[in-house]
């Protein structure tokens, strides 16, 4: 008989996932997709079910990882909300299921995953193909993927600068107490752009908030933001210039409105840099257009599910431990 499903809060999946346990897991699940072998990665484009009432939609996002024994799926529900709006821009759960007999092991909160595994994977694009001895780093956005995308790039690499920008001067002023680090609030896009060496996008816009003209030759954009085939975050100048790179190539032509909207042409899937099938462009200016796959959720799942038996197994010896103690000083 299946042991029951758990579930892991929000709470609960923060304190157990972490970049460094996270970002070898992904470089890897990047690698198979791109390798396209059946019996290593099973991921259908998203699909879409649109909630035009509450002006949203919600996407269903299933992998499974045969060598691996990975079966998962992330229902992610995102909004475009009017400004100044309490309400979430995204939700998230990820169900994690026994490929064998088909029950679900685990429901955990996909809010963490999704923040962390999408900044995980811009910070492996940007040490792929950001440009070498990068000082400064640019992050357009203040949201909670601003956030986790500060938070995974101070981590692991070392910029002089930092910077951001909001489109209001109360998200600049939030977010730069929020960080507990440094960093430069800028009142305009074009501010914290020029001259930086690496620009994160994340952004609400489904209109261009990074021009070309303004990007230093043989910068590193990782765009997150504009998952939909109707909204942008770069403009065509950017997105004509540079070297584009993509988590996959089948989900940017049907969801990116970045690539489809300019006519760029897509160079090469990020798995396919780490593979060594396609090459790191670094002298010029790159971008990485992600939109978030399966793959990653499933994997960072599995991290998560992992991490909380090997909790839960160590719990489960302390509380013994006294006991077996006893009966060994009593003689039973």
């Amino acid at each position: 008989m299946a042991d029951p499903p758990v579930i892991i809060w929000e709470q609960e999946v923060g304190r157990l996932l972490s970049y460094m346990d996270l970002i070898p897991y992904l470089e890897d699940a990047l690698g198979k997709f791109s390798r396209r072998d059946s019996t290593e990665v099973i991921q259908p484009v998203r699909t879409v079910v649109p909630l035009q009432k509450h002006g949203g939609f919600m996407g269903l996002m299933p992998t499974y990882m045969e060598n691996d024994g990975v079966l998962c799926t992330k229902f992610a529900c995102f909004y475009k909300r009017e400004k100044g709006s309490t309400l979430p821009a995204v939700q998230a759960t990820v169900v994690l299921l026994d490929p064998e007999y088909g029950n679900i092991k685990a429901v955990i909160d996909g809010e963490v995953i999704t923040n962390m595994r999408t900044a995980a994977v811009s910070a492996i694009s940007a040490k792929l193909l950001m440009p070498p001895e990068a000082e400064v780093l640019t992050i357009l956005g203040t949201g909670k993927q601003a956030l986790s995308h500060y938070k995974v790039f101070t981590e692991i690499f070392s910029f002089k600068e930092v910077r951001v920008w909001s489109r209001t001067k109360k998200g600049v002023e939030r977010f730069v107490c929020s960080v507990g680090g440094p960093v430069k609030g800028c009142s305009s896009a074009e501010e914290a752009v020029r001259g930086a060496d690496v620009i994160v996008t994340v952004t609400g816009s489904t209109e261009p908030v990074l021009f070309g003209q303004w990007v230093k030759a043989g910068a590193h954009v990782a765009a997150v933001g504009a998952c939909r085939p109707d909204w942008r975050e770069l403009d065509d100048v950017l997105m004509k210039a540079a070297v584009v790179y993509v988590d996959s190539r089948e989900g940017a032509l049907s969801e990116s409105g970045d690539v489809l909207l300019s006519g760029a042409e897509v160079f090469a899937e990020l798995g396919d840099v780490i593979n060594g099938t396609k090459s790191a462009q670094r002298e010029k200016t790159t971008v990485f257009k992600s939109l978030g796959m399966g793959v990653e959720d499933a994997v960072s799942a599995k991290l998560v599910f992992d991490q909380w038996k090997l909790k839960a197994t160590k719990l489960l010896w302390l509380t013994m431990t006294p006991r077996i103690s006893q009966r060994r000083w009593i003689g039973v």
